[in-house]
């Protein structure tokens, strides 16, 4: 059975993207790490002895497409379930049926599950019995990744395949095939473009074949042809079949994290080309300002810190600006923060020093204040601590006596280490000029 034989009747009325996913391996495009010539997958599907799988890529970029070419070549039943519409009483009919094709014709049955990130634990531990004792083939495709999503004894029995989006020349081919296809593309119309064109779709496809093919149909169906029945497609007409750019972004997804990462380690590296791309990205894509804002403030305290204490203050400003003003003003002041922050000298010393002292605090004991440094503020604190052993620093040259404050076991530990950059160069200097000076009054 073909997972879309029943869903061919009236195809010329679908989508253009529909009728033109691939129909076996030859005509999937990219995708060459998982499914080139020699690879593993490429050869499980060839021979039709396919194990669980669980397909991990961006939209568009051939996951549905590969499961249709399974579909199209395997010997067993393959049976499609959407995690969005299934539920268990679903999947226990799929494995009832999976186990009396067994019985009944010693055949398999694949199940392709699309959106499978969507299934909740009872839905997954549902599907896993049947997964592990192989009653079931499992496919599942996911835009998010399954290491988060999909619950660990059902990915542990599937071996996980990553897709990447698909590069500019494999979305062309794509588009040149659907243009010449004349039982399933749009070959039954006499379409002039030049390769400029089919490159501007790609590029508002961002990956996307699904997206791409959308375009190049709705400026086909759009556009009136002239004379002689010709229709020529130009980036105007493209561009107002797109209407807009579609951004490869999911603002709940992987999308959201590896991009704000992005953002964060190109601020880390020094480089304001990328973190301000990384910004427009996710402004473009309607991520939301107090995210961004708050990733922004984290960053500078953690990698820029005391070298450059005016990042942190800026971020803040930032993130003041992002409640006061909005967007798309507000685009501003972040990305007057992320140039600053990205072009400052960076130090760590800050965090560290913090990290440090909690892990001591969390794995030591007897961490007592010292008695002179107790609270004074209170009837018979004098019998009870040495507090008129205080020294008042203000009372001393430079503001400053030595004196000890940190616990006895601790007194001559460093948490904080400045870092020999930026601001932090002067406070180390300061820290040993206070020492040196108290050193030489004894």
């Amino acid at each position: 059975m073909n997972l879309f034989d029943q869903e061919n009747n009236d195809n010329k009325n679908k989508p253009l993207a529909y009728r033109m996913r691939p129909q076996n391996l030859e005509e999937l495009e990219g995708q060459t790490e998982i499914i080139g010539e020699g690879q593993v997958l490429r050869k499980a599907i060839e021979a039709d002895i396919i194990q669980s799988i669980i397909l991990y890529g961006p939209p568009g970029s051939g996951k549905t497409s590969l499961a249709q070419v399974v579909a199209n070549k395997t010997d067993a039943e393959f049976i499609k379930l959407n995690a969005v519409t299934s539920g268990v009483q679903d999947i226990r009919d799929v494995i009832d049926k999976a186990e009396n094709n067994i019985k009944m014709y010693n055949s398999k049955t694949i199940l392709f599950i699309d959106e499978i990130h969507r299934f909740n634990k009872s839905q997954q531990d549902a599907l896993l019995p049947a997964v592990e004792e192989g009653i079931v083939i499992m496919i599942g495709a996911t835009t998010e990744n399954p290491y988060f999503e999909v619950n660990s004894p059902l990915l542990s029995r599937s071996q996980v395949y990553k897709l990447t989006a698909l590069e500019k020349k494999d979305i062309i081919k794509i588009l040149k095939r659907a243009i010449k296809n004349e039982q399933r593309g749009l070959g039954e119309y006499k379409i002039n473009y030049d390769q400029n064109v089919l490159e501007y779709i790609t590029n508002l496809a961002d990956g996307d074949a699904r997206t791409a093919l959308n375009i190049l149909e709705m400026a086909v169906l759009t556009t009136a042809p002239a004379s002689d029945g010709s229709i020529s497609l130009t980036k105007k007409i493209v561009a107002n079949s797109a209407q807009e750019k579609k951004l490869n972004y999911d603002k709940s997804g992987d999308n959201h994290y590896d991009n704000i990462s992005a953002m964060i380690k190109s601020m880390r590296g020094s480089d304001p080309d990328a973190a301000v791309f990384y910004l427009a990205k996710m402004i473009e894509a309607g991520e939301d300002p107090k995210f961004i804002a708050r990733r922004i403030i984290v960053h500078a305290a953690e990698d820029v810190g005391l070298a450059d204490p005016y990042a942190l203050v800026l971020a803040n400003s930032a993130a003041q600006a992002v409640e006061f003003v909005g967007l798309p003003e507000a685009r501003i002041p972040l990305a007057e923060a992320v140039i600053y922050i990205a072009t400052a000298p960076k130090s760590n010393s800050v965090i560290k020093a913090i990290d440090e002292a909690a892990d001591y605090v969390k794995n030591n004991d007897s961490l007592s204040v010292p008695s002179h440094l107790k609270d004074s503020h209170y009837n018979g604190s004098e019998d009870l601590n040495d507090v008129k052993k205080y020294l008042y620093p203000h009372n001393y040259c430079n503001n400053y006596v030595k004196q000890q404050y940190l616990p006895e076991n601790l007194k001559n530990k460093n948490f904080y280490k400045p870092n020999n950059i930026g601001k932090e160069t002067k406070i180390s200097e300061w820290l040993k000029k206070l020492k040196n000076e108290e050193e030489n009054r004894k």
